[in-house]
């Protein structure tokens, strides 16, 4: 496991989070888009979308806005978290998927911004082929879950919601 090149940022910076201004993004990696038709028995039979509709509903009852964002492309999700920085995003979500394994760069990005985030997999990488045990986020990470479905991000949602 890397040794981080920063410390991870933590939901102690109360001072900067206004209640009722919690900004969350939710950033889902490759494959995710195949949600409820891709391996269903590893990944569940939930669409995106469903999910989606779950945190963002989720995030308004709570009185923050969910904002949710996919792509199959590296350079589009470290992107997608250097903007979080200048819209002053409160905390992310990732399921970096095939990302957590091989990229250096979204984890520089996240390290970059220093925005809390916590970690989620559907299935539980420590429990799959050896290669997929190891993540270049996690030590970074405010949490990690993983192996309990899409329940996962709500409990990541939840953590926020209570810490920030």
């Amino acid at each position: 496991m890397p040794k981080p090149t920063s410390s991870p940022a933590s939901f102690k910076s109360k001072d900067r989070i206004r209640q009722g201004s919690k900004k969350i993004l939710v950033l889902h990696g490759p494959n995710l888009n195949l949600l409820g038709t891709r391996e269903p028995g590893i990944y569940g039979r939930e669409t995106l979308a469903l999910i989606n509709r779950r945190l963002i509903t989720q995030g308004k009852a709570a009185g923050a806005t969910v904002t949710c964002f996919q792509s199959n492309h590296e350079g589009e999700l470290i992107d997608r978290v250097q903007l979080a920085k200048k819209q002053q995003v409160t905390a992310i979500i990732i399921n970096p998927a095939g990302f957590t394994h091989t990229s250096v760069a979204l984890r520089d990005a996240l390290a970059g911004v220093a925005i809390p985030f916590v970690e989620v997999h559907l299935s539980n990488i420590h429990a799959r082929e050896p290669f997929r045990s190891h993540s270049y986020f996690s030590d970074l990470a405010a949490g990690t879950i993983c192996g309990l479905g899409s329940q996962g991000y709500e409990l990541a949602l939840q953590s926020i919601l209570r810490r920030t």
